[in-house]
């Protein structure tokens, strides 16, 4: 389903974000995407969305090549995948409802069916009652979920995920993993860039780790290796705390 090989992405003024990265990602894993600031989480997800492109190397995203796909190609592959990240990036001026059918507005669709796929969404995040609340009137965890709600109103056959619970409390952040829990269950990949190593600990999911751009763990391919510790981790922390490379 995802593909990527001897991937390598570099910028003008920031030098190398990724050298030579190669993995999979199958039909309906949920991957957990490790790593500290800086070490390219951002840059693959950005790959795998088609928001950018490789200097070298390959994506493949359900078919789609990052070396020959054209702007309607992309256009396409992006309605089939669902896009979360830390800050929600919810419009202010419209309710939940308003903010998870905007999605589907753009495109067309028709009214039934948007106002079908609406509730069905919303309903399945918990925030039903919540539909006609602006974000404003919203806690951080709901307004998290009904970014999920708005990613998954196209049913998408990947959920990718950039620090979903970096801005929510430890409570919120239980409720939300949960979330992309039960929409992997139903079949949706999830591929989640996360700093949360005990969230990461606490579950038996695939694990991929990142260090200055290079792929430097992945449970897949060594599963009795150990997971990534808080000592490593903090010692790439302390050796330079750099932004994440975009």
């Amino acid at each position: 389903m995802i593909r990527l090989t001897d991937v390598a992405k570099e910028y003008p003024r920031s030098g190398t974000a990724l050298a030579q990265i190669s993995f999979q990602v199958k039909k309906g894993e949920f991957v957990f995407l490790t790593g500290p600031s800086g070490s390219g989480k951002t840059t693959i997800l950005k790959l795998l969305y088609m928001d950018d492109k490789p200097n070298r190397g390959e994506v493949w995203v359900n078919g789609v090549s990052s070396t020959t796909a054209s702007g309607r190609e992309i256009s396409r592959l992006r309605r089939r995948i669902g896009i979360v990240f830390q800050d929600f990036r919810l419009l202010e001026d419209r309710t939940a409802e308003a903010n998870v059918r905007f999605a589907l507005e753009v495109t067309g669709a028709p009214k039934a069916t948007i106002r079908a796929k609406v509730s069905r969404a919303l309903t399945q995040v918990g925030l039903a009652s919540k539909a006609t609340s602006y974000p404003r009137e919203l806690s951080g965890g709901e307004q998290q979920r009904v970014a999920i709600a708005r990613s998954l109103i196209n049913d998408p056959f990947v959920l990718i995920a950039d620090e979903p619970t970096g801005n929510l409390d430890e409570r919120a952040t239980r409720g939300v993993f949960q979330l992309l829990r039960d929409i992997n269950s139903s079949g949706t990949a999830v591929i989640m860039a996360t700093h949360d190593l005990d969230l990461v600990r606490r579950s038996n999911y695939r694990t991929i780790e990142l260090n200055h751009g290079r792929l430097v763990f992945d449970s897949a391919e060594s599963p009795l290796s150990p997971r990534p510790s808080d000592p490593t981790m903090a010692e790439v922390e302390a050796a330079g705390d750099t932004q994440e490379k975009s």
